[in-house]
């Protein structure tokens, strides 16, 4: 049996959110996880946050939002290309999932 990789995130008011890791994808020289709340990992729809990984002050991993445009395009298209079409990503950016991140990937029925 294949054991999930999951990681916990915090949002601004504490609270706890267990997440599946779909994948890290490298774009541009930087690496971007996909994970998916495990509450929602076995339903038709599948919602996934894109994060950076990037490194603080300490050399520590820390999930950063991505912000910029162009950016998230390029790590939607990289993932898709990887689940070929399997995801549908969209960026909805009003929500504050955690602190440091907040894109969206959507798995629609077409």
């Amino acid at each position: 049996m294949d054991e999930k990789e999951t990681i916990t995130l915090y949002d601004e008011d504490g609270q706890e959110t267990e997440f599946e890791v779909l994948g890290v994808v490298n774009v541009e020289d930087n690496d971007y996880a996909i994970l998916v709340p495990l509450d929602e990992s076995e339903s038709e729809d599948e919602e996934a946050y894109i994060f950076r990984i990037d490194a603080d002050e300490n050399g520590e991993e820390v999930l950063t939002e991505v912000e910029d445009d162009d950016e998230f395009e390029a790590v939607r298209e990289a993932w898709e290309a990887i689940c070929e079409g399997d995801y549908d990503i969209e960026d909805i950016s009003d929500d504050d999932e955690e602190e440091d991140i907040e894109e969206d990937i959507d798995d629609e029925d077409e």
